[in-house]
């Protein structure tokens, strides 16, 4: 009896070790299965991660693309608005110059002649003087009226001093003809001490004494150069903002000065120009003003960047004179500042366009 009772409870214990092997086989089975998902899961996981970061990655990569295309344009704008301006203003110059240029052409032609005129009046004065020594009353009460002896000294300093201001009219008008070119795009040999003259002419006005400072000195330092293949008017260009910038700087400086102050140490630009090399010439202008700051020194050329206040500076002045000297000259255009003692700009440009093509 108890044989058969072990039997039957030996049969029982291996029935029961089956079913625990086979439930231990599924869950063996479900294990595996388990570990294949997550690893499938893992790697799905690990791909999109990876697609994720590839995708971030891209729109930066776009994102920066759309944001240079957006500097871009906003430069091409600034430029075009800019050369428009410039080109609006040399045509207007250039029809203002023209205008002027007519009668001031009538007045100083007519000047030699109404001279002439007037000597050969007063040598028939002095003629009638000599052989009517004794004239009538009423010829000598009107001589001493109109102080004749005064009108005749006076008479030929006035023609003088039309003669030098019609000259001077003369001059200002071509300096106006030749710095309205500034729509010309063909390169040109031409003399750029004229261009830097011209661009001092429309300028003088900034340049002289006011009740508040003294003059602004004019130091030239001009080398023994050679006409230079360049764009003229586009270089006019850079010339005016360089010594724009260069007046507002003096100003800002004499601001914080004394009359005398200023007289001690005078307000100067010096402009020199050089050889470089036998390729390449050298323009330096230099001020004594109030330098430029360290912390902005580096997006001076930036466009839109200004120091100004409102309504006095758009911020392009220098960026267009640094794409005309490098971008279309195939140039440099640097500069040298001491924060209180003043700045220099250099501008540097092959000769002929030749050797900048050839580089």
């Amino acid at each position: 009896m108890d044989n058969q009772d072990n039997s039957i409870q030996m049969q029982e214990l291996e029935k029961t070790n089956r079913i625990l092997r086979k439930k231990l086989e599924r869950c063996e089975n479900e294990r595996r299965q388990l570990e294949t998902d997550i690893a499938t899961k893992e790697f799905l996981l690990k791909k999109v991660i990876c697609e994720l970061e590839d995708s971030q990655t891209d729109l930066q990569h776009r994102g920066q693309e759309l944001e240079n295309t957006l500097d871009s344009l906003h430069q091409m704008q600034a430029q075009m608005i800019q050369s428009e301006k410039m080109s609006a203003l040399g045509q207007m110059v250039a029809g203002i110059a023209h205008e002027i240029n007519n009668p001031v052409s009538f007045i100083y032609g007519n000047l030699s002649y109404i001279s002439q005129y007037t000597d050969d009046l007063l040598r028939l004065v002095h003629l009638y003087h000599r052989y009517f020594p004794n004239p009538p009353a009423e010829i000598q009460t009107e001589r001493q009226t109109i102080d004749l002896e005064f009108l005749e000294k006076d008479a030929i300093m006035v023609l003088r001093s039309m003669n030098i201001g019609a000259e001077r009219i003369r001059e200002i008008v071509l300096s106006l003809r030749n710095f309205s070119r500034l729509d010309e795009s063909d390169f040109k040999a031409v003399d750029i001490h004229e261009g830097i003259d011209n661009t001092l002419m429309i300028l003088q006005h900034r340049l002289k004494a006011t009740d508040k400072s003294p003059e602004i000195q004019i130091i030239k330092d001009y080398g023994n150069l050679s006409n230079i293949e360049c764009c003229a008017g586009q270089l006019n260009q850079v010339f005016m903002n360089i010594l724009v910038n260069a007046l507002d700087a003096i100003e800002e400086f004499n601001a914080k000065r004394t009359y005398q102050e200023i007289r001690d140490n005078p307000s100067r630009i010096t402009i020199r120009t050089s050889l470089a090399d036998s390729l390449w010439v050298k323009i330096a202008i230099a001020d004594n003003g109030s330098g430029i700051p360290e912390s902005i020194q580096k997006r001076i050329f930036n466009p839109f960047f200004t120091t100004k206040a409102v309504g006095k500076g758009t911020g392009m002045g220098m960026a267009i004179s640094y794409q005309i000297i490098t971008e279309k000259h195939g140039g440099k255009l640097e500069f040298f500042s001491t924060p209180g003692n003043g700045t220099e700009f250099m501008v540097q440009i092959p000769i002929q366009q030749e050797f900048y093509s050839e580089i």
